[in-house]
């Protein structure tokens, strides 16, 4: 009796474990189409608009349509839509990761100095032409965002490690480095030729308008290296997310999986940046979107988290070229406007739950 029991519990608990599996699964299935539907309306709209219908038919079949189309969605539409959603994941999938690792809902490339770390690094090359690497002269900017990243992620990490540190000395941490490393740049834009200048301005505020393919592959390239890395650690990261004993518990090499994952962060978040500028919030907001639908469950957190970063970045350059006709405004004004209320609201919740 108490065998049959036990087996009608157990059954009982596989079907409700099949059934919320299953409701993940749809979540990323629905992210998914309504990606796919942000990343067609995306490349319809612009200063010419263009049925949704006539852009399908450009993307699946080029030549079934005019040649006028075939160019304004292949070559100057198609890699700014496609950079706004890798680059969403980029950031989406950091943030995440750095949530998860430091046990800090405020945790992301932007709030913790990362972003502004890539910015001053990139801003060296651009405004000195300096490489921080000497043999890399040929991809100073994206070279000096990583080193400078790589630089800003240490820090946070070996101080994150001290005895005593908590959450909220973290979150200190990552706003003295916004701060530091913004002042650096100011210095940077107070010496800069006027060209220079204006060229550090505009690439801060954060634009896909200089979207290329190359660029584009070597976003994905870093994506694609990232995620068999974290699917790797799925079961120890979600321990990580139970405590730190917990997961040493279970035989996690907690440091040393907190420092990889800090050092791939760095590089999911330096090459967007060092491309497209700075761009603030989807690291944050994404993550927390896919942890509210899914869980911590990092099987379907992380495929959820990208899915979510990117439709916020392909929903933002969607917004960012209909507020005035025939005016693309930076893509990193919107986040921001987006992101900052967001903030907000993460700050109040956890200011009451402290009381």
């Amino acid at each position: 009796m108490a065998t049959a029991t036990a087996d009608a519990v157990a059954q009982e608990g596989r079907g409700l474990y099949r059934a919320l599996a299953w409701r993940r699964i749809l979540i990323i299935v629905g992210f998914a189409i309504a990606l796919a539907l942000s990343f067609t309306i995306d490349i319809a709209w612009g200063p010419a608009r263009y049925a949704l219908m006539d852009v399908a038919s450009a993307i699946v079949s080029p030549g079934s349509v005019s040649d006028k189309i075939r160019v304004v969605v292949w070559d100057i539409r198609m890699p700014m839509a496609l950079m706004a959603i890798v680059t969403g994941a980029c950031l989406s999938l950091a943030g995440a990761q750095m949530q998860t690792i430091l046990a800090n809902p405020l945790a992301s490339p932007f709030t913790l100095g990362i972003s502004a770390a890539a910015s001053f690094g990139a801003a060296i090359a651009i405004v000195a032409g300096v490489s921080i690497i000497p043999f890399a002269t040929n991809f100073m900017v994206p070279v000096n965002a990583f080193v400078m990243a790589l630089v800003a992620t240490l820090i946070i990490h070996f101080i994150s490690q001290a005895r005593g540190v908590t959450v909220q000395t973290v979150v200190l941490l990552g706003i003295a480095l916004v701060f530091t490393f913004n002042a650096l740049l100011a210095f940077l834009q107070y010496v800069a030729s006027e060209q220079a200048l204006q060229s550090v301005v505009f690439w801060t505020m954060g634009s896909l308008t200089k979207a290329t393919w190359e660029k584009i592959w070597i976003t994905t390239a870093v994506l694609v290296f990232a995620l068999p890395l974290f699917a790797r650690h799925a079961w120890a990261l979600t321990a990580i997310r139970l405590g730190e004993d917990k997961a040493a518990s279970f035989g996690v090499n907690v440091r040393r999986i907190r420092l990889e994952t800090m050092l791939i962060v760095a590089l999911l978040a330096a090459v967007p940046v060092s491309f497209v500028g700075t761009i603030g919030f989807v690291g944050l907001v994404g993550p927390h979107v896919a942890r509210m639908l899914v869980g911590e469950d990092q099987r379907f957190f992380l495929p959820t988290s990208i899915m979510a970063g990117a439709l916020l970045l392909s929903a933002t350059s969607v917004v960012s070229k209909s507020i005035l006709p025939g005016v693309v405004f930076p893509i990193g004004i919107i986040t921001a406007l987006v992101g900052v209320p967001f903030f907000f609201s993460l700050i109040l919740s956890n200011v009451r739950r402290s009381w």
